[in-house]
């Protein structure tokens, strides 16, 4: 026998996904007003490390875009073909838009580095790209802090540490508004360094080297974000501390002798899946074990209210299925 219980949610509106949304049109309205205002500095400066700024920011701007579509469609309610919902989603449009990151600004980066090392660079009036870089750095840190915040506030609300909450966290568009902004302001001042050094020394292989560790700030970004996104789209486990919790929960229940095996899997930053075989005390009836099964889920989604569904197979311990 079976015992499922289905505590509804599993891709419908999600609470603090309109926060994400926000996060990122904030990131992405910024971006495109300094990707902008980067490539005409570039132009007037002929600074290579200022255009490479422009195709980060031109790429991260793409991201964003990715990111918002990701949101929306994720936020799906469950149907039919698909009845665990649209949740993994997310990540699929998340990945793009690390590939997006990678060609878009790594590649092209990389590139007019190494051509302005080899080909030499014209520099012209520097003004006008320090004051492009010094507006996109107020408007990156705008836009980090927001991402920042948002991070922290989730972090408190599940009572982690917000670095430990990074590192775990299913959201990965936050975690890659976070990343690209922080990224960008790395990138602005690699920019101003190689700009500065060319005018000091006369020289464009400042400049060129500046492009250059640009474009690899951006492929670690790219990677970083690659990775969490292929994890969550494999099909990711909760951290240890918290499985380990839920299985506790569980074994509080009552007529719950043992917890044999727990599987935990994550469809979205709010919609989590919990499968265990349990081994029920062997005086239980039917009704008591339907009962224990009710009281599991309610005390496994009042104090982890990302568990959307619960699902416990009644089973006798056996050498394979003990702990």
């Amino acid at each position: 026998m079976t015992t499922a219980r289905d505590g509804g949610g599993g891709g419908g509106a999600e609470p603090g996904r309109e926060e994400s949304v926000g996060t990122v049109l904030v990131a992405a309205a910024a971006n495109l007003g300094i990707a902008v205002a980067k490539a005409a500095g570039g132009l007037i400066s002929g600074s290579s490390a200022m255009l490479s700024e422009a195709a980060h920011s031109v790429a991260d701007t793409v991201t964003e875009v990715l990111l918002f579509t990701a949101l929306r469609r994720s936020g799906r309610p469950p149907d039919v073909r698909h009845p665990l919902g649209y949740g993994r989603e997310r990540y699929v449009w998340a990945l793009l838009a690390s590939v997006a990151t990678f060609v878009g600004g790594a590649v092209f980066s990389v590139y007019d580095g190494v051509h302005t090392l080899v080909a030499g660079e014209r520099l012209g009036n520097p003004f006008v790209a320090y004051l492009v870089l010094l507006v996109a750095f107020v408007l990156e840190g705008v836009s980090l802090l927001r991402g920042t915040r948002q991070i922290r506030r989730e972090a408190r609300h599940h009572e982690v540490p917000a670095r430990l909450y990074f590192r775990w966290t299913p959201d990965t568009t936050v975690k890659a508004v976070v990343l690209e902004d922080s990224a960008a302001l790395i990138g602005l001042l690699l920019a101003a360094g190689g700009l500065t050094g060319g005018h000091l020394t006369g020289s464009g292989i400042w400049d060129g080297l500046a492009s250059i560790l640009i474009g690899a700030l951006l492929a670690g970004v790219a990677f970083v974000l690659g990775r969490d996104n292929t994890s969550m789209l494999i099909g990711r486990a909760l951290p240890p501390r918290t499985v380990a919790a839920i299985r506790r929960e569980l074994e509080s229940a009552p007529h719950v002798v043992a917890v044999l095996d727990l599987v935990t899997s994550v469809l979205g930053p709010r919609d989590v899946v919990v499968s265990a075989k349990v081994d029920f005390a062997g005086a239980a009836t039917s009704d008591q074990i339907e009962q224990a099964a009710e009281e599991a889920e309610r005390r496994l989604q009042r104090r982890f209210p990302a568990v959307t569904r619960v699902y416990l197979d009644p089973t006798p311990p056996t050498d394979e299925t003990v702990p």
